[in-house]
């Protein structure tokens, strides 16, 4: 990644009470002359159970994944999760352009750059 990183951290909330437990989701980051592109894994999350707050600098993921049973367990690895990361995010971003889609358990969160910090051709001229 060039000058504009995210910076990662895997902050995790002491548990109080009966709440699911918290993972950090994989990501994926990607930066290209107009936005940073990041792509945050969260399996069996829809899409209402998402929030994404940026706030002060700081970007925070969350998503909790829910399920449903019909019966009796007679084995069972899945289980209810908060997926939950923050980032630092640089002042480059343009803020109100941000934008997400989720598809196939993949979180694709757009960060468009702001104009000042996409970088720009000086034309020089003769004098």
């Amino acid at each position: 990644m060039s000058e504009a990183n995210i910076v990662t951290s895997n902050e995790q909330p002491a548990q109080l009470g009966r709440q699911l437990p918290v993972t950090a989701p994989a990501v994926d980051i990607y930066e290209n002359e107009t936005e940073i592109l990041l792509h945050a894994d969260m399996p069996g999350v829809v899409k209402e159970d998402i929030a994404i707050n940026i706030d002060n600098g700081k970007m925070t993921l969350s998503g909790c994944r829910r399920l449903s049973s019909t019966g009796a367990a007679a084995w069972r690895e899945l289980a209810e999760v908060e997926f939950r990361r923050t980032f630092a995010v640089p002042q480059s971003i343009d803020i109100n352009k941000v934008h997400a889609e989720l598809k196939d358990g993949v979180l694709r969160l757009h960060l468009p750059k702001s104009e000042a910090a996409k970088p720009r051709q000086i034309e020089i001229t003769a004098g």
